[in-house]
């Protein structure tokens, strides 16, 4: 399935590494602009830099997604050096455990900040844009903890599930012009699975994976092939959709099934 994005003028969060990175590759060796946003001015240069030896289009816009008023500039800063905006990629996120007695008023707004005030405030800011233009897509970059129980994640989860609420909202409201959707991740390999949980507990990539029924971790290409997808004409018919990219991690299952799956070494 060729995807062509020729044309079309992209904004990526969290472009520096994992996702975000792969998102922007895939969208500018499909022939998009993009305009590539993060905190790390060392990673976004180069990110950039990889497009354009692939013979893409990119720049670096540096900003922090917890700031309204750097999405603002992210949008203008898009618009100046592209002169539109037709797809959006929310995928900067952050959470980690925070504890659930004694995280302060702080700490829970700012997981809220990155994971859906921010992705809220750059949408609305670009909608009027892709309005212009005739249309445009949004991605938002969701996780299984939006459904999911587990300890110390109340924040993180809230506030994916919170994003989730808001991909529902502005699909509805923005349709049919604006189409939104939403990608619920399952455990994928970036530096935030590595280095936040594998590295203090190693043991949990094996009970991960005992839970996958697809039997493996995800990479960032799988979760950018979905995005890649969600956001061209072949997905024209969708909006306001939930996407579990995922192996199956994220279904519910039964006592029944996890023993079936233990019995069967996995």
């Amino acid at each position: 399935m060729e995807i062509d994005f020729s044309g079309r003028v992209a904004i990526v969060t969290g472009a520096g590494r994992g996702i975000g990175r792969e998102i922007a590759r895939r969208w500018a060796a499909a022939g998009a602009k993009v305009v590539c946003a993060a905190r790390s001015v060392d990673q976004l240069e180069q990110v950039v830099g990889e497009i354009e030896a692939a013979g893409g289009v990119a720049c670096a816009v540096p900003c922090d997604v917890r700031v309204e008023t750097e999405m603002r500039t992210l949008v203008d800063r898009a618009t100046g050096a592209f002169g539109r905006i037709d797809l959006l990629a929310n995928n900067a996120g952050a959470g980690g455990a925070h504890s659930t007695l004694h995280s302060s008023d702080e700490e829970i707004l700012d997981v809220f900040r990155i994971n859906a005030i921010g992705p809220l405030h750059l949408s609305r800011f670009a909608i009027p844009h892709m309005q212009a233009v005739g249309g445009g897509a949004i991605v938002n970059i969701s996780s299984g903890m939006a459904i999911l129980a587990d300890y110390g994640g109340v924040a993180y989860g809230a506030a994916k599930a919170a994003l989730e609420q808001i991909t529902n909202m502005l699909a509805f409201e923005f349709a049919p012009t604006i189409r939104v959707n939403t990608i619920r991740s399952g455990s994928i390999r970036t530096s935030m699975l590595e280095d936040g949980l594998f590295r203090h507990r190693p043991e949990m990539e094996a009970e991960i994976l005992r839970w996958t029924p697809g039997g493996r971790l995800g990479t960032p290409g799988d979760i950018a092939a979905a995005a890649t997808f969600l956001c061209s004409p072949h997905a024209a018919y969708i909006t306001g959709a939930i996407l579990d990219v995922d192996a199956g991690l994220n279904r519910p299952k039964s006592p029944l099934a996890l023993s079936a799956m233990a019995a069967a070494g996995r």
